[in-house]
Parts: structure tokens; sequence; C-alpha cells
């Protein structure tokens, strides 16, 4: 029975794949004062009578490196798209120019900076947890197939595979945290 136990490193891999998927798009939506069509990406406006992305309701452009602008197809819905954004805590002040909102990214200040790396590095832990959640799964697997008679020497071989995972990704996460600190912070 010991011998037929294969842990699913596949899976394992794929999912820690996905978080730091998740953590790479929860940094595009962080605004570093470089105007960016996925600072957008987590804005909802409510069209239709659902919750639709920006994108499905206009054309995002960057036209300039500080300036984002959204050419809303439908007339009616300009002023929910203006209204989306101010309520979307993402400090700009759209500007209406018919059926055009233009988002205007103003410089960020010191405080504003350092306030963005903390949120950063909220993002990475987050996504640190669930490589953790992901390695105990792993880890449970192992004990269950360890208490229906796995040897003690694979027992080890699978653990040390599944940190050897978990290593790789937080590494990964660390440096993109650090990347994205530098980001922010470039003045």
């Amino acid at each position: 029975m010991s011998d037929d136990f294969m842990l699913d490193t596949d899976d394992i891999e794929r999912r820690m794949t996905g978080a730091i998927g998740s953590l790479r798009t929860e940094f595009a939506s962080l605004r570093t004062g470089r105007a960016s069509a996925s600072m957008l990406e987590p804005v909802m406006v409510d069209a239709y009578g659902s919750m639709t992305p920006i994108n499905q309701v206009g054309t995002v452009n960057v036209p300039e490196p500080r300036m984002v602008t959204i050419n809303v197809w439908d007339k009616g819905l300009v002023g929910k798209v203006e209204k989306a954004i101010r309520e979307s805590g993402l400090g700009i002040n759209p500007q209406l120019n018919g059926t055009i909102i233009m988002l205007p990214i103003p410089e960020l200040n010191e405080e504003r900076r350092t306030q963005l790396t903390k949120v950063a590095g909220s993002y990475a832990e987050n996504a640190r947890v669930s490589i953790r959640n992901i390695r105990r799964d792993g880890m449970d697997q192992i004990k269950k197939a360890k208490a229906d008679g796995m040897s003690e020497d694979d027992q080890k071989l699978w653990e040390g595979e599944v940190q050897d995972l978990t290593n790789k990704y937080i590494g990964s996460i660390d440096e993109l945290l650090e990347t994205k600190q530098a980001e922010i912070m470039q003045v």
C-alpha cells in the first residue's frame, strides 16, 4: 500500500502558481504614479443592472505616462463610470470630455508612497499565507499516507519536495514584493 502513494506535486505547484498570479494582479492595481490600464481592473460599474468591469463598457487607453482615458461606448453610462472611479478609492479625479473620461495620474507624495509599500507588503503576506496553506494541505496528505503505512524515508522525501516548492514560491513572492516596492518608491 505504501508504494502506491503519489503526491500530486503538479496540483500543489499549480495552486502555488495561482497564488503568485493573484498577487501579480493585486500589484498591478496598485498605483505607482505611472498610468496603466490594469489599475482600473478592480473597478466595477453598475451597468445594465449588473456589476461590470470598466473595460467592458468602454475602451481603456494610456495615451501618455500620466493619463488614462476611457472612451465609454454608451453615453448613458458615462456618469456611472465616473462615479465608480470616484468611489473606487484609487485617489483619481475623473475629468469628462463628452463620452471620454480622462484620468490624470497625480504625482505620489512620500507619505502615499510609504502607504502603498505597506499595502504591497500586506498583499505579499496574503500570498505567503496562501502558499503556506497549500503546503499544509500537501503535508496533511503525506501524514495520512504515513498513517496508512508509508515508510519514514518516503515521508521525509515527500515532505522535502513540498518544502522545496514552498521555499521556491515564497522566494518568488519576496522578489515580486521587492520589485514592486522599488517601483513605488521611485520618484
